[in-house]
């Protein structure tokens, strides 16, 4: 997923950026919560370098930002940690991304 293209196609708003990342960073938080992908998979497809860059300088929105450092570095709690503390460790990072997905959803209404 390249996010420059995704989120700057036609003319969408700032807010509306937020709530697309926002709403495809829960979709690869479920899809890692039940084991339908793997962190070192999300990584490749979603949270890589590209994407990284394009928040931090197209986005600016700490959060964001934020969401995208977390999401970069799950596939290092399985190298760092023993097993069952990586496992724990993975799922409160998670719930902390979900949680700053919502944050950032919350942040504006959305406008249809």
């Amino acid at each position: 997923m390249d996010f420059k293209t995704l989120l700057t196609i036609s003319d969408r708003t700032s807010c509306q950026q937020k709530a697309l990342f926002a709403l495809l960073n829960l979709g690869i938080v479920e899809s890692l919560a039940n084991g339908l992908l793997s962190a070192a998979d999300a990584v490749h497809l979603f949270f890589h370098a590209d994407n990284c860059l394009f928040v931090r300088k197209r986005m600016r929105d700490k959060t964001a930002d934020e969401i995208m450092s977390r999401g970069v570095q799950l596939p290092d709690l399985f190298e760092m940690l023993p097993s069952d503390e990586a496992q724990r460790a993975f799922q409160h990072e998670l719930a902390t991304i979900r949680g700053l997905c919502l944050k950032l959803l919350g942040k504006k209404p959305l406008v249809a």
